[in-house]
Parts: structure tokens; sequence; C-alpha cells
């Protein structure tokens, strides 16, 4: 178990990765006083990871809008009027250029992303499948968020050398109909196992900043953190209000509340990778170093994260530069990251009424 007592030491009091956190110790690490919080995640960070060490990812729209699910926060949903347009889906070969236009940036991993509720069995199904193919040969980890998958489908995505899976909880289970009423917070989990259990790594992450309570990001944590094989990747997404969308009139989150998300998360997971994604326009450089000192350790780099504004390529060259951070080689994975099994959902214990902040 983790220990907040002693603060002489210069290594955290820690045993093995652990998937059976209470929510008590979920609690009672989220609220521990930022300073100590950031400290303790940064020796937790330091001990299980390369502190120097960013990994860099690449986000292309494959298949944009149209999508018919009511996520609330989403530009692509078909329900709402926003700028994005539907498209069809692109053709191997643009995004095989893109990629490759990724990979000379730097990036060691490219995400593609449709908007889809969940995949269909049909030709754009087979094309995705030829993407990953094709990504995969340049020598990048390959990532997609298709929305649900059956088993056989994460098993063909495996075949055809899909490194890794995005399928974000975005919260807890009880928040989750005040943002998606389309699908269920067990659809979500479904998809999580079946991603699993096909050997593929998992990332899943949060949104944050959706006029959720601190209870609903603890009880967020405490699912992520006691699956029962940890998430490879955990992005944690600032919400970017989009006009036209039901949460159209949130504020920005605090700086502060991102930087405890990423603590915490580093501390319950040690080996995970944490991603500072969506929000990241809104960060200044003192931020975006406090979240890596806090355990952050990759981003998202390009001009847009699907339909959203992200830095430019340049502008996190000069960030890694001026903190010495450098990038992560693909393929620098663990055999943790691998399940022959299908994980067993943890059942959230009741929830505690949350201690009263200053």
């Amino acid at each position: 178990m983790f220990s907040f007592e002693n603060h002489s030491t210069n290594k955290p009091k820690m045993t093995a990765i652990r998937n059976d956190w209470t929510r008590e110790e979920v609690q009672k690490i989220y609220h521990t006083p930022l300073m100590d919080l950031i400290h303790q995640a940064s020796l937790v960070h330091r001990q299980n990871n390369d502190a120097t060490e960013i990994q860099m990812c690449t986000l292309l729209s494959v298949k944009t809008g149209g999508c018919s699910e009511d996520c609330n926060y989403c530009s692509q949903s078909a329900r709402y009027s926003t700028e994005v347009k539907s498209e069809k889906l692109l053709e191997v070969q643009e995004t095989l250029e893109t990629a490759k236009k990724a990979k000379e940036a730097g990036s060691t991993r490219f995400c593609m992303g449709a908007a889809w509720s969940g995949v269909k069995d049909n030709a754009d199904f087979d094309r995705i499948l030829e993407m990953v193919r094709s990504v995969r040969s340049l020598g990048l980890e390959v990532c997609c968020t298709l929305g649900m998958l059956s088993p056989e489908q994460a098993k063909r995505l495996c075949e055809a050398g899909l490194s890794a899976y995005n399928h974000n909880l975005d919260t807890s289970e009880e928040f989750y109909p005040n943002i998606v009423t389309t699908r269920t917070y067990q659809d979500r989990l479904d998809t999580i196992n079946n991603v699993q259990a096909a050997g593929i790594s998992l990332c899943s992450g949060s949104i944050i900043g959706m006029g959720e309570s601190h209870d609903v990001r603890i009880d967020f944590l405490h699912t992520l953190a006691t699956l029962q094989l940890h998430p490879e990747s955990v992005p944690i997404n600032s919400l970017v209000a989009i006009e036209g969308t039901p949460l159209e009139q949130q504020t920005r989150v605090p700086i502060e509340d991102v930087v405890r998300m990423v603590a915490t998360a580093r501390i319950l997971m040690p080996k995970s990778i944490v991603r500072l994604s969506a929000g990241r326009t809104e960060m200044g450089l003192a931020e975006q170093a406090l979240c890596f000192m806090a355990g952050a350790n990759s981003l998202f780099t390009g001009d847009k994260l699907l339909t959203t504004p992200n830095p430019e390529f340049s502008d996190d060259h000069q960030m890694m530069n001026t903190l010495g951070l450098t990038p992560r080689q693909a393929f620098k994975e663990d055999s943790q990251w691998k399940s022959e099994t299908v994980p067993v959902q943890p059942k959230v214990d009741t929830r505690i009424p949350e201690p009263s902040m200053a």
C-alpha cells in the first residue's frame, strides 16, 4: 500500500502493482494536499518509468462526423448542430501519407479514430484493417478508436497488427447517463473486455470538466484501477466545450484538477502511460511541466485531436527541449499489457461522502 505519512524517505513505500484498491484508498490519495500528492506521484513515476521519456502520439480522424450516439461533449454527433460535417472513411493511401508525416515529426504511435457507434463487418472495416497493416509496416505503433467491438472484431484487429485500442470510460458509472444515453456503461466495459481478451493493449481514460463532482472522478479512477489488467494507456482529457453541443457552456477545468487526476492515476497505475490529451492548448509550459512532474508521460502531437485544436508539432518539440524530455521509442512495451483471459469487472464500492475542501 502507498504511504503518505513519511516524507523523509527518498522512495515511496509501495508493494507490487495493485488491482485491489478500495474506494476509500483512492479517495484518500485523491484528496492529499496537492504539493504532497505531486511529490509522491513523482516518486512513484521515477521508480516505475523513465521520467525523461514521453510517448508522442498522433491522432487522425479517418471517418469524421455523422455518429448516431448522443455524447453530450462530442462535435461529431449527428444529433447536434456543430461546424463538423459528416465525411466518408478516408482512403488507405491518404491515411498512410499522414502517418509518414507523423513519424517524420517524431511520433511513435499513430492513432486512427472513426465516428462510429460500433464497428460493422463490412467493407469499411476491411479498409480499417488494411490501414492498420499499412501503418504498422512503417514501424509505428498503431491504435484505433472505432466504437464498440465484438470479440471477433477485436481478434481481427489484433491479427492485423493493432497495438492498442482506445475506448474511454469517460466518467463514473453513476454519472455516465448524464453524458450518454444511447449506450450503457456496461457496453463500454464489454468492449474493454473484448479488447484485452484479444491480446490488444487497452487505452482508456476520462474527460473531466463535464459538470461532475470530485466523487465522480474518484469513482472513475477506482473503476479503472481495479480492472484485472490496468490499461496500458490512460488519457486525461479536459473538456473542450464545443458550440452546438449540450456542454457548450462548460467552463475550462482548473489546472489543479488536471494535475490531481494525473497524479492519482500515476499512483494507482504505476506502469501505465498517463497521457495529457484534449485541452492542452489552454495550458502553458509551466502547467504542462507540472503534469509531467506528477507522472504524465505521453501527449498527442499535431494540430488536431480528431476535431478539436491541439498544439503544433514545433511547439511540442520546443517544450520538450526546454524540459529535457525525449521521445519514447516505439514498441517499448511490457508483456503485462497482454491478456489471455477476459478481465473480471469490479463492483464499485458504496459511495462515501466527499471530505470538505478548503
